[in-house]
Parts: structure tokens; sequence; C-alpha cells
């Protein structure tokens, strides 16, 4: 018998997302279904017991991108999913983010949710359903938790917002803006956009955050109806008394640290050494003590965490200094350079403050383009943003162990902030790569990525649209409503703030943004502040970018290839690659030029050696003739028969020259006139309703018209082309008859 499960539904939107419990994996602390059209995703959440000697909240959230459903197989050769993909690590990090801030602050018991695609009907995108599918999955388990969160994706098509739009809408779109949020207040905003303004923006996130009420309704209807009981926690927080008695020790201390402005070395080195006095102090019993007048190690460094805040924070608020000096408003120092690479097609050096990284920008042909093996309808990505974070970047040791998600989160909205300013495949035909390198980190290495790789792109003479700079916003907040919205936030401030708030765009609009938000929410009123404040900060530091290298270079490096385009019939596309690719290959290894040929006809040569790719493209372009009577050709003599040579006159098209037509004189043998290899020069004298080209030596050496050609070659018929001389009609060629006699007018001349 089968169980029945119990389904919910709303409309988000003008569209209906049904979420079905009760049926599946029922021993998971909770777990759903959650549908929109035939995508359906499922989540489960669990929760654990807690870890000897952990001291955080250990937390995973994992989508896992299952290509059943969309009724594929991996295309990997153990025909499995393997590693993630990015597009799952996305998802997963897209999820995480607004699940995050609403756990408890103490709690050590370990959380793990974990999501699948069930099935994708290749219209409705999955990222936005997973997430709220692992928010549903939450509020029906016994997991404690401050939700829930409803997450929507806002489009705009001729200048109209459309809630959770289709692919097919996306693609016309010029905003992806993916949205989470509470009842009250936006959590995460991961957005690309195509230069939005940011007012436009701003209707843009109020619309979403209005948009996910149902869905936020939806789910306290079902933890009210079906949810279980939340389960009893213990929550590992230092008592208010422990709190007081070592910010009373440290606060001293600590404001006189930050009384003159601190690198970051300084800031830690000097935090470090105050902490372990006042633990020496604060937590060492010594012989014969009374232990409990004393701290434990773990409550002390929870306490000195948050009296570390407390300081650095109210020192902002009230005082509007921050850790290093600056004003909430200002700047760090930049510096920019180019061309840091001799050989690479491109490179462009970013540095501000203790951030500094080196983008390197790689071109070629399109058919370097990644294919991608996923859920979406898009197959292949032409430009590709790559970043690394290598461990000396913050002076640490570690051990490298491939990309981690943050690597690639971090590459994936440096690309998402270019691709808006990429020039068009057919205007510039070439698949791109940047590389940013993440040599020193002290805050914002992401936005860092956006300026150096605007720079490297320039560098390597990609005409973007418009040059495009980045910055990260941080916020300060207290319990009294208090707060300051700060520009270009350092490490410590991301670590100590409320906010991370990344804003890239060119002058005239926004192309990416990405928030993140460690309080309850974030208020309309202060998401528009920052995106104002943002602008400014944005211009400042283009204008420091751009007096490095104003535009882009009008020419292409030395060493980066030159892409020629080239249009051949349809019907010539077999011709040029031959059987097995053999002519293709022949011709690329012949000229060293790359070559891509495209369904539609379109071939995109690609060399550094300019003689090499003008070859490939006269044999290419010689592709779309046909072989004209009375045209002269110079060819190679691709095979030799005992009646005559054939000829290739163009690409992929072969003639045959009878061997009453090699000379002027009497050919006994064709091997006497020329050998495999040798280059002829020879007149088309006819082309047969077949396309078997009848050619002539001895008009060329005797000047004849293409009539008079003709005529004297009348006792031969038409020949063919390579595979026509092969399999054709030889008997045309009367090979036993009378050689005079099929020379025609030999006698006569």
């Amino acid at each position: 018998m089968n169980k029945e499960g119990k389904t919910f539904s709303t409309v988000v939107g003008n569209k209906t997302v049904t979420i079905e419990t009760g049926r599946l994996a029922g021993q998971a602390g909770g777990a759903i279904t959650l549908g929109l059209g035939d995508s359906i995703v499922f989540a489960s959440a669990t929760m654990g017991g807690v870890r000897d000697g952990i001291d955080f909240f250990p937390l995973s959230v994992d989508y896992e991108e299952r290509l059943y459903a969309g009724g594929k197989i991996p295309g990997s050769f153990f025909r499995r999913e393997g590693r993630a993909s990015t597009e799952a690590i996305l998802t997963a990090r897209l999820t995480d983010r607004p699940l995050r801030p609403l756990f408890q602050d103490g709690l050590r018991n370990e959380v793990q949710v974990i999501m699948y695609s069930f099935s994708s009907d290749g219209i409705n995108p999955l990222d936005i359903l997973a997430i709220n599918a692992a928010s549903t999955a939450i509020m029906i388990s016994d997991i404690p938790w401050g939700g829930p969160v409803g997450a929507v994706r806002v489009g705009r098509v001729n200048g109209e917002f459309i809630v959770n739009p289709t692919f097919a809408e996306m693609k016309a779109s010029d905003l992806d803006l993916r949205l989470a949020g509470t009842k009250d207040a936006i959590l995460m905003v991961e957005c690309g956009a195509s230069e939005i303004p940011e007012d436009v923006m701003a209707q843009a996130l109020d619309l979403g955050h209005q948009s996910i009420q149902p869905i936020i309704d939806l789910q306290l209807q079902m933890a009210k109806e079906i949810g279980k009981p939340k389960r009893e926690i213990t929550l590992y927080l230092p008592t208010e008394e422990v709190k007081k008695k070592v910010f009373d020790r440290v606060s001293g201390p600590m404001n006189e640290l930050l009384d003159k402005p601190l690198s970051k070395v300084e800031f830690y080195a000097g935090m470090k050494a105050i902490k372990d006095a006042a633990e020496v102090e604060l937590c060492t019993v010594p012989e014969g003590a009374d232990a409990s007048a004393y701290l434990t190690t773990a409550s002390f460094r929870e306490a000195f965490e948050q009296a570390e805040m407390d300081v650095v924070r109210e020192r902002i608020l009230g005082l509007g200094k921050r850790p290093d000096g600056r004003t909430p408003t200002e700047i760090r120092p930049i510096w920019c350079d180019v061309g840091v690479s001799p050989r690479a097609h491109g490179t462009g050096l970013f540095t501000r403050g203790e951030t500094q990284i080196l983008s390197f920008a790689t071109l070629a042909t399109l058919g370097e383009a990644q294919e991608l093996d996923n859920l979406s309808p898009i197959k292949t990505k032409r430009y590709m943003h790559h970043y690394n974070f290598p461990p000396f970047s913050t002076g640490e040791v570690k051990p490298l162990r491939g990309q981690s998600r943050r690597e690639v989160g971090h590459g994936a909205l440096a690309e998402r902030a270019l691709e808006p300013v990429i020039p068009a495949e057919a205007a510039f035909p070439y698949a791109i790569r940047v590389v940013s390198e993440a040599l020193s980190s002290n805050g914002s290495t992401s936005m860092g990525s956006v300026c150096g790789s605007t720079l490297a792109l320039m560098d390597a003479g990609v005409p973007i649209k418009a040059p495009v700079s980045g910055v990260a916003m941080g916020l300060i907040t207290d319990s009294t409503g208090r707060y300051k919205i700060l520009t270009d936030i350092q490490g410590t401030e991301d670590h100590l703030g409320d906010m991370d708030f990344k804003v890239a765009g060119t002058a005239a609009g926004i192309t990416a943004l990405q928030m993140d938000i460690k309080i309850s929410g974030l208020s309309a009123q202060m998401m528009k502040e920052a995106l104002a404040q943002a602008h400014t900060a944005r211009m400042e530091i283009m204008s420091k970018m751009l007096a490095v290298l104003p535009k882009a270079r009008a020419d292409l490096k030395p060493h980066a290839p030159r892409i020629i385009t080239v249009k051949i019939p349809v019907d010539k596309i077999g011709a040029l690659i031959g059987p097995g690719g053999k002519n293709i290959r022949a011709l690329q290894e012949e000229t060293g030029a790359t070559i891509d040929i495209q369904d539609d006809g379109t071939v995109y040569i690609a060399s550094v050696d300019g003689a090499g790719a003008k070859i490939a493209q006269e044999r290419i372009e010689g592709l779309g003739e046909s072989a004209v009577i009375g045209n002269i050709y110079t060819g190679k003599v691709v095979r030799i028969e005992a009646f005559g040579a054939f000829v290739n006159i163009l690409p992929g098209m072969d003639g045959l020259v009878h061997i009453s037509q090699l000379a002027s004189e009497r050919v006994e043998k064709v091997e006497d006139v020329c050998a495999l290899g040798d280059e002829l020069t020879v007149m088309v004298t006819d082309v047969d309703p077949q396309g078997k080209v009848r050619l002539s030596r001895q008009a060329v050496l005797e000047g004849w018209t293409a009539e008079e050609a003709k005529e004297k070659d009348k006792g031969g018929r038409s020949g063919g082309n390579r595979n026509g001389g092969r399999n054709g009609d030889r008997g045309g060629f009367n090979r036993g008859g009378d050689r005079d006699r099929r020379g025609g007018g030999r006698d006569r001349k």
C-alpha cells in the first residue's frame, strides 16, 4: 500500500509552487519535494549531536545535480556524477547564505542540509527552488531555527519585471536577480545585470521581497500543521558575567591599540598579544587557588571575540573611526599596472590597500569555449573567469587541495560582473579566459578581481563595451537602531561587521551584486544608501584604473592569435573536414593555424603567424568557388593514372588532365611530365552536369582560348573530381583506343 503524502501549494508571481512531504525519506529530520512546472527539487534537513572540542557551528549545505533529472547520462568516462559541478557548487552556496544567519549563536550541533534535482523540465531553473526547498525542510524538522526564508528570481524583459522567469525569458532579460529573505527583510542577494541603474535595481529588490511573502506564509502554515516539535539544545555561550569580566579587562588595551591606524598584521598581532596576556591572567589557576574563580579557556575565548567585536563596532558607530584610521566612506590607496607578463595575451594588476590581484587574459578560438554537462539548456560558455586564493595571500601555510567552494563562487561573481561588457561573438569571435590570482588579501579580493580583470581585458585588446569596477560595502548596527555603512571594507570589518555587500558595474549601471547578511535582515532604506555610496566609490576606483589604461588597446598582443572569419556554403563543410577529419587536420598542420567550423558554415581561422592564416583563408574561401570554364588554376597533382593526372585546383575539387593534354608534344607516359605533388598550371575546358572537371595543360602552354582548348580536346570526355575519377565513367577516356585520335586535333597544330 502506497503511503500518501501531504501536498501544499501557493502562487509566487503568477506561477504555482507545489510542496509535498510525508512520502519520502522518513528518517530525515525533515524532507520535502518542491516543484514548479515539471522541475522538482528534493531537500532534507537533519541535526546530529555535538562533537567533542568543537568551537564552531558545523552546518553543511550540499546540492547534488543529478543528470537523470533531465533524462541525461553524465558525459564523464565513468558515466556517473563525480565532483560537484560549478553550477551545483554555486547553488549550494546560494542556499547556504540565507540559512546560516538564522541559526542561534552558540549552536554546536551538526546540521546537514542535502538537496537533489529530481526533475528538470529545461524551462524552470532549479536554484531558486533549492533555497525554498531547504528552508521548508528545516521548518518542518525538529531543528531549532529562526526561519523561514523565501527566495525568488526577478528578471526584466523590455523594461517589465518578471518574477521567476523561465530560461527562455532569461535569455531576453537584462537582469538576473536572485533574492532571499525573511518576512521582514532581505538576507541574500546574487545578481547579474546589463548596466542596470541603481534606482531600477532598488525597485527590483523591493519587488523581490514582496514576491517571497506567499512562500514564507506557506512554510509557516506547514510548520504549524505538520512540523515536528523543535529539539532542546544547549547553546555554548559565555554568561553575561564572563563577558563583562573579559570586556573590562581587555577593552582599555584594545582602544589604545586602535587609537593609531593599523595594518592587518599590526591589528592581528596587537589583538593576539592582548588576548594572550588576558588569558594567562584570567584562566591560569595558581596552585591551591579556587578554580571556580577563574575562567575556562573556551569561555574566555568566546568572550574575548565578543569584546573585540563590541570595541571595534562602537568606535565605528560612536566615533566614525575604523581600525585602519579611515572614515566610513574612505577608500584605501590604489595603484594599478598592465602588461606585467610579456607572453600573456593581457595582464592587469590591481592593488587596493593590502589586497592585490593579478589577472591574466587569454584569447583562443571559439572551439576552446567550455562545454557544459549539466541540466541547463545553455551548453557552452565562451567567457570563463577563474579565481585562485593561495595561502600565502594571507601569510599562511596550507596544503593546496584544489579549488574551494569560495574560489568557485568568487570566480563566478567576477565572471557575472564582466560578462555584460564582453563584445558579441560576431564582433570579436574569441573564447576568452581570465584567471585572477589573489597575491595578497585583506578584504574584497573578488571586487579586486573585477578591477584587475577589466585592466587585463583592455590590455589584451578586447573591445569591452565599458570598463567595470567593483567595491565591497559593509554595515555596522546596534540594538538602538544606529548604523554605519562602510565603503571598501577590509578583512577585520567583514569578520566583525554585519554585511558584506559587493557591487560591480560601469559608469552607466550595475553589472553584478552579491550580498551576505549576518543579522536578521537589511531594510530597503539601508539597501538604497549602500547602492548610492557604492556608486560614488566605484567611480573613484574606476578613475584610478583608467589613469593607467584609458581604453582597450587597438591591437592584440604579438603572441595572441589573430582570427579571420570565413563563410562557406553549408554543403562544403564536409569537403573542408574530409573523411575522418583528414582535410582539416592536413590544413592545420601545413599552415599552423587553428580552424574552428560552425554549423552555419562560419569558419574561424586563428594563427599567430599571419602568413599561415592567409594561406588557410585562401584554401577555405576556395571551397565556395566553382570551377569556371576558361579559368586557369595552379594546383597539385594528387593522383596519376595511365590515362592522365588528377590535379587539385580548388579545395575539395580535383580535375583530370588527360594524357593528351599534358604537353604540346606527344606524351608516352604521364610520369614523363609530372609526379605526385608537382604543381601544374591548367585551364578548365569542361564541367559536366555531374560536376566532373576536365583540364588542359596544353591550352596554357599554347595560349588557347577556352573554345579552342575544348575543340582541341574534343577526343576526350569530361573527367571528374577525385571520387569521380576513381569510381566514375573511366570508359569515357577511351583508355584502349588510339591516343592520336583521343588527343583530338594534335596533328592539325
